[in-house]
Formats: C-alpha cells, sequence, structure tokens
C-alpha cells in the first residue's frame, strides 16, 4: 500500500486545518472542504463521517451562518495543531544539537494489567521512547512524560529520570538494539522517491493544494515516528536530512498554487466567540 493510498482522512482533515484554518480565527464552510477532498479522492460521505466524529471529540466546533454550516477549531485541535507544526518547521526530522542527555522511564505493572501496558507503551512510542530493556524504556534529550503518565493513571507505577551514558558505552549499538531503524530509512526512503520528482514538475493549477495536503500529512505521520535520535550516532548514510531537503523544496515549489488554488476554493467566514 503507497502512503497515498493509506492516508486516513482524518490526518488528512488536521493537515488541512492547520494549513488554512490554524491561526487565522476562521471557519471553514463544509462544502469546501467536501470539494477540497473529492480532488483527494475522498467521497463526500467519508468527508461528512470525519466532520461529525471530529466534533465529537471536540476536535472542530460548528458555526451555522445561515443556510450553511461552518467548522471551526476547538482549544484541544490547535494544541494539536501547533504541536505538529512545531514538528514539522521548529523541531525538524534531523538533531544535531542533542546534549548527551536521555530520558529513562521504569515501570513495573501488575502481570493482569495488559490493557495498560499496551497503552503505556504505545504512547511511550508516540512520544519517542524505545524499549531499552523489558520494564525501562529510553529517549534522547528531556521528554516530560508526566501528562501522558497521569492521563493513564499510571503516575504511582511510573519513574523517570534524566541521565547521561556513562564513556564505556557503545551508544551507536544501543541506539540499533533498541530503535527499528531500518523500518524509519524505509519510509523516508520512500517519501524521497515519491515526492522528488515534484522538485522539478508542477501540477495542474487545481491540483496544487490537494498535492501540498498529501506531501505535509505523509511528511508528518514520518517525523511523528521519528524519536529524532542524535545524528552523530546514526548510520552515515542516515536518509532523514535528504528526505527534509526534498519536503521543504517540494513544499516551496507547490506553494503559490497553493494558495491560489485556496482563494478559489475555499469559503472561510470569521469565527464567532463560542457562547
Amino acid at each position: 500500500m503507497t502512503g497515498e493510498e493509506s492516508l486516513r482522512p482524518q490526518s488528512l482533515m488536521l493537515t488541512f486545518l492547520g494549513d488554512q484554518v490554524l491561526g487565522r480565527d476562521v471557519c471553514v464552510y463544509s462544502g469546501s472542504v467536501i470539494d477540497v477532498f473529492a480532488r483527494a479522492g475522498i467521497g463526500e460521505q467519508a468527508t461528512r463521517s470525519t466532520l461529525t466524529r471530529m466534533v465529537n471529540r471536540d476536535l472542530l466546533r460548528r458555526q451555522r451562518e445561515g443556510r450553511r454550516m461552518y467548522f471551526g477549531l476547538t482549544e484541544r485541535s490547535e494544541a494539536v495543531l501547533r504541536d505538529g507544526e512545531r514538528r514539522i518547521w521548529q523541531a525538524g526530522a534531523v538533531n544535531r544539537h542533542w546534549d548527551g542527555t536521555w530520558t529513562l522511564l521504569g515501570f513495573s505493572l501488575p502481570e493482569s494489567w495488559q490493557r495498560q501496558r499496551h497503552d503505556l507503551r504505545s504512547q511511550l512510542t508516540w512520544s519517542g521512547f524505545g524499549p531499552l530493556f523489558n520494564g525501562l524504556w529510553i529517549a534522547p534529550g528531556e521528554v516530560d512524560v508526566s501528562a501522558l503518565v497521569a492521563e493513564l493513571g499510571l503516575s504511582a507505577h511510573v519513574k523517570v529520570f534524566r541521565a547521561h551514558a556513562d564513556a564505556g558505552t557503545d551508544i551507536g549499538q544501543m541506539i540499533e538494539e533498541t530503535w527499528e531503524l531500518s523500518d524509519l530509512a524505509g519510509r523516508y526512503g520512500a517519501f524521497v522517491r515519491r515526492w522528488q520528482p515534484w522538485e522539478d514538475e508542477l501540477p495542474h493549477p487545481d491540483d496544487g493544494l490537494v498535492l501540498r495536503l498529501r506531501l505535509q500529512t505523509e511528511w508528518l505521520r514520518i517525523v511523528r515516528r521519528d524519536p529524532r535520535l542524535p545524528v552523530k550516532h546514526l548510520p552515515d548514510d542516515w536518509p532523514a536530512e535528504q528526505a527534509e531537503k526534498t519536503f521543504r523544496a517540494v513544499h516551496d515549489r507547490l506553494s503559490p498554487l497553493a494558495r491560489d488554488a485556496s482563494e478559489r476554493l475555499l469559503d472561510l467566514v470569521p469565527a464567532r466567540p463560542q457562547a
């Protein structure tokens, strides 16, 4: 399955909102969203279902203007989108400025707590941790997991430390044993192969917006899986830097077309204060 085929409508929707709504204090007409998503190959029913689910999950709010329904951001979706924005444009894919600090997280859960163990491991993976040993996970840098642990109700079962490796530790080997580097490298390589041709090509003007949405959605999905390991301890041919160059070059190339398309396709209104 290609990255293009496997993009979830909600992931694309969040990219669309971050691209067109975040920071502008506006709401977007549902018909505009349906039109844009149709150009991405997503049917009207799937788009409407996604909008409804996101309202139910407090990721969107409705605003009626006459007979038209518009959708705007909530505090929750704004926080999610700001985090994605920071991850793409500020943190980046290559960690050149690591100071040697690791965050260590140890946990001990009752044997019967299989669901809690699964949820914790999933959230730790999402936050850049890898399993050093069974109940001891590690992430580069200073990672604040207090809110994550509290939300799972596991604060009493988790201990977090900051640490530096002993001089005799082979950090490169530890990284290879702890994280699936080949899988991550494969994702970066596939991204370059898929998007590099667009560094020299221009799509039809009406396709510029959808292509840029797909580009950003795919890129964010990859960098969110990347624990941002220190580049000096990664293989010499680590592909993240080339992938990031491709992302930025294609984004710059598509942006004028995307801006023109959004002006033609989108009906936006000022967001009213919520009651």
